[in-house]
């Protein structure tokens, strides 16, 4: 698991430009992406292991909820969320 957390901008960039490149279409920040995209929870579920992989977190139990990844702002925020704990645990 990362040690560091990564910048939220530098978050939120990843993650337009993975959107960008399975969906074939630009995103917003807080464009809902299964509203707007009719994306499904199985693409719900690639995202999960994509920010697992990509940020060396690990998404589990409430944070597993679909609201967490609606929109890259939201998938942002619990990157950013799920780092800070990370450390916190190595730290305590």
């Amino acid at each position: 698991m990362s040690t560091a957390v990564t910048d939220l901008e530098t978050v939120q960039k990843e993650l337009l430009r993975f959107l960008e490149s399975r969906t074939r279409r630009a995103w917003g920040p807080d464009l809902d992406l299964f509203a707007e995209g009719g994306q499904s929870s199985l693409f719900a579920m690639e995202l999960v292991v994509h920010l697992e992989k990509s940020f060396g977190i690990s998404v589990r139990g409430a944070d597993l909820r679909l609201d967490n990844f609606r929109t890259v702002t939201g998938m942002t925020a619990l990157v950013g969320r799920l780092q800070r704990q990370a450390i916190g645990a190595q730290d305590g």
